[in-house]
């Protein structure tokens, strides 16, 4: 399984969000250029999120976007799922009949394990931890001027 470019833009754009100083806004602008994230996808991202309820999107001259809550708040998986909906590594794990041998197959306890493991991983890597790692500072976000980009 591989996530799409716009599950990876997302965590670029809610990174950078992240950290800003409280209650700051992003323009569109800033967050294609510092996130890296070409333009065509950048709409659609900010849809996600905006749906979501992650971020909020101010209209007018002083308009822009910011986290709609507190970065500790929001897991990495919460972001994954605004922009690619419910994560599951293998077909057995929905909730439908999709696969009949789910009862007696060894390899769904395999995947199901995987799973458990992957979003264990994905809800304990919250926004203010990646904002920490990402600006260098253990004490938390930073302000970020101009078109400071992390890889």
């Amino acid at each position: 399984m591989q996530l799409t470019r716009t599950a990876d833009y997302a965590i670029r754009v809610m990174i950078h969000l992240a950290g800003l100083p409280p209650g700051s806004r992003a323009s569109r602008e800033t967050l294609a250029e510092w996130a890296e994230v070409p333009g065509e996808f950048l709409a659609k991202v900010l849809q996600h999120l905006t749906r979501a309820r992650l971020i909020v999107s101010h209209r007018g001259t002083k308009g822009g976007f910011q986290l709609a809550r507190d970065t500790a708040g929001i897991s990495m998986l919460e972001i994954v799922e605004a922009v690619e909906g419910k994560t599951e590594l293998n077909v057995c794990l929905s909730g439908d009949a999709a696969c009949g041998r789910r009862g007696w197959c060894p390899a769904h306890v395999v995947w199901k394990q995987a799973q458990a493991a992957m979003m264990e991983v994905l809800s304990a890597a919250t926004l203010d931890k990646l904002a920490c790692q990402a600006f260098g500072n253990a004490s938390g976000p930073v302000a970020i001027s101009g078109g400071g980009r992390w890889s």
